[in-house]
């Protein structure tokens, strides 16, 4: 399409000068924000953790690392079938479709149109007036004569294409792209803190099940003392206090007993909804005590711990989309170009639409804006993006440090509580023969029954804290697996 010579001149003189001026207003923009240094994490674990070995116990899948083929089923049904798990690939298909958008935002919009009009126009207007010399040429006849009021019949294609020049869609996509990846490590995150859970609570309930079989075993050995105090009651070697004493224990173990069955009422309750289910059994496998616990413990790098725990990802993953919004936040300031062709045919009257090529009609507009005015949403716009940067960045950090927190922790305390259960071990050997002895005393009449009934308490208490102390030891072992990235199945997204 050829311009007429004086929109030519006006065009050569008005675009250059709506550039330069787009342009001079356009990069006065925010400066790019400044982020603070990052303290520098430590190259390797504390000792005794201190290694120079990247294996991690981390690297294991999940179905190897927890030997119990009970719990191996139940984290396979949790993964299948856990509400939150399905809300995370939810996320996943929303981000895809948000990728979807912003590639979308790159190529030329394209529409069929099928239009119908009319269109009267005043007797004292330029149209009007214009239409009416026209059909008085010679040269207009029959089907060419423009009726009043006017009809307008458009069939054809309509299209419009932003031009990225400043790259402004291009980091839109990036961000979409990014937020995608991210939300793929969120799913991630989910499946390890699932895992966990789902471990964390059947090693509770293999410890609330030993406690109860504690319970039950000391509850035998205390009816077994109150029927000798009776008996030795009614031959005169006890009095009614010691009776009572016994009784009081064993009533009290028969409380604990009721407490502890309804703990493990509450936990199957809560691992079965994690389940995706309704309340019934968990089959369990070896009791607490026989399950085995690893004989070395490798925790790698911190820097391979990085590379594993899934939130170290996503807010790696955050951070880089938040720059893509801020780049395309500034180049919003920037002139834009847009090209609007259409194609198609053209004609006032109806039985003349398709009388091709007379009434075919194309055409071609290229615009270029760019905001000189009342710019304050495009700031607010950048100033947001630059705060969901640093956001982003916080984030980002503090994932490290708590990643690197919740490693360091669990591997001391597995350490100090293989000692404690060690101890404890040889504290309840003792307190199961201090039993033994004082019924022998007891019964001899060399010892009190106030000496029995401490000497079972403190059996009691000694055993129901051994159960306690090995559950914690498998406890800060599935941390130290979660907290080094472990967990999670590794997947690729499809774009």
């Amino acid at each position: 399409m050829t311009l007429p010579n004086p929109i030519r001149s006006i065009s050569r003189r008005t675009l250059p000068a709506l550039a330069a001026l787009a342009l001079a207003t356009g990069c006065r923009v925010a400066e790019p924000t400044v982020q603070p240094a990052a303290a520098t994490m430590p190259a390797a674990f504390p000792a005794p953790a201190a290694t120079t070995d990247s294996t991690s116990l981390a690297d294991q899948p999940w179905r190897k690392f927890f030997g119990d083929k009970n719990l191996v089923g139940l984290i396979d049904t949790a993964l299948q079938a856990n509400p939150d798990v399905r809300t995370a690939i939810q996320r996943i298909e929303i981000a895809r479709a948000n990728l979807q958008v912003q590639r979308g935002a790159l190529l030329p919009t394209v529409n069929g149109v099928a239009s119908a009009g009319v269109e009267k126009f005043g007797d004292y207007t330029l149209n009007g007036i214009g239409n009416y010399d026209t059909n008085l040429s010679p040269n207009v006849e029959g089907r060419q004569r423009i009726p009043n009021p006017t009809p307008d019949f458009f069939l054809g294609l309509r299209s419009s294409w932003e031009i990225d020049l400043w790259g402004k869609l291009r980091q839109r996509r990036q961000a979409a792209y990014m937020r995608l990846l991210a939300s793929e490590k969120g799913r991630h995150l989910v499946e390890t803190a699932l895992v966990a859970e789902v471990a964390r609570l059947y090693f509770n309930l293999l410890g609330l099940d030993n406690e109860l079989a504690v319970l039950s075993k000391n509850q035998r050995l205390q009816e077994r003392a109150l029927d000798i105090v009776k008996v030795q009651k009614q031959a005169g070697r006890a009095n009614e206090l010691a009776v009572q004493q016994f009784t009081a224990q064993l009533l009290r173990t028969r409380s604990l007993e009721a407490e502890t069955q309804q703990r493990i009422a509450a936990t199957e309750n809560e691992l079965n909804r994690l389940l995706g289910r309704y309340p019934q059994r968990i089959a369990r496998g070896l009791p607490i005590l026989q399950q085995p616990l690893p004989t070395q413990v490798q925790a790698g790098l911190p820097a391979t711990m990085l590379l594993r725990r899934p939130d170290v990802q996503q807010a790696e993953l955050q951070l880089v989309a938040a720059r893509a919004d801020v780049a395309a936040a500034r180049a919003a300031f920037l002139p834009s170009l847009t090209l609007t062709p259409f194609v198609g045919v053209n004609a006032y009257r109806a039985s003349v639409l398709f009388n091709t090529p007379g009434s075919l009609a194309y055409g071609l507009l290229a615009g270029l804006s760019a905001p000189l005015l009342n710019r304050n949403g495009l700031k607010a716009d950048l100033r947001r993006s630059a705060a969901e940067q640093q956001i982003a960045y916080n984030d980002y950090q503090k994932a490290v440090q708590t990643g690197f927190e919740e490693v360091s922790t669990s591997l001391r305390g597995i350490g100090n509580y293989q000692r404690m259960f060690e101890l404890q071990q040889q504290e309840v050997a003792a307190l199961t023969k201090a039993v033994s002895v004082s019924d022998d005393l007891y019964k001899a009449n060399y010892a009190s029954y106030l000496e029995v009934v401490t000497a079972q308490r403190n059996v009691l208490e000694a055993e129901l804290n051994l159960t306690q102390t090995r559950r914690h030891q498998f406890l800060l072992l599935i941390d130290l697996y979660r907290g080094l990235g472990g967990g999670w199945t590794p997947t690729t997204p499809k774009e």
